[in-house]
């Protein structure tokens, strides 16, 4: 996997084979960072299923201020751990938890949030209760799932689109 943009554009990102990883395509993160603005100067985002840190790299890469990934899986956090190190990213922190966990603890906010739990779970509408209080004032929240899925009040779809099995979509609060 590549970084597509920003200050680490063409470096290639290394992720192991996990059960269930998915690196967000080259094609997806290209419309995401159109819908956001090339430029994530000075916000602060959470990357909450990190995975391979597609999302979080390229965000850091683009300028965000911090970012915050989380990653439960110990040999995926290893990689991770690894690739921000390679890249010399200060501006990423990494939390070697669940994100369902970290959600629901977490008392800070941000600009950005990237939400791309495993296909297969119900973490989509357990965690949008949980992440309304965690971002900011005109901050957007990024939904990945295997599925059409349909956000409940508050929350509304600002875009959204699908690249083979991949639905996904922008929100905000109402």
């Amino acid at each position: 996997m590549r970084i597509i943009g920003g200050s680490h554009r063409r470096r290639i990102v290394e992720f192991p084979d996990a059960e269930g990883l998915r690196p967000t395509p080259d094609r997806v993160r290209e419309t995401l960072f159109n819908w956001l603005g090339q430029d994530l100067y000075g916000r602060r985002c959470l990357d909450l299923f990190a995975g391979s840190g597609a999302l979080g790299m390229e965000a850091a890469s683009r300028g965000a201020a911090a970012v915050v990934m989380v990653e439960r899986n110990r040999a995926v956090f290893r990689v991770l751990q690894d690739n921000v190190k390679k890249l010399a990213l200060p501006n990423i922190a990494l939390r070697g938890e669940d994100g369902l966990e970290f959600a629901a603890r977490c008392k800070e906010q941000f600009d950005v949030m990237f939400l791309d739990p495993p296909f297969q779970s119900d973490y989509l509408p357990r965690l949008l209760p949980l992440l309304a209080d965690k971002l900011a004032v005109d901050g957007v929240l990024y939904v990945e799932s295997g599925a059409l899925f349909e956000p409940p009040a508050p929350w509304q779809v600002l875009k959204r689109d699908k690249a083979g099995a991949v639905h996904y979509q922008l929100l905000k609060l109402t």
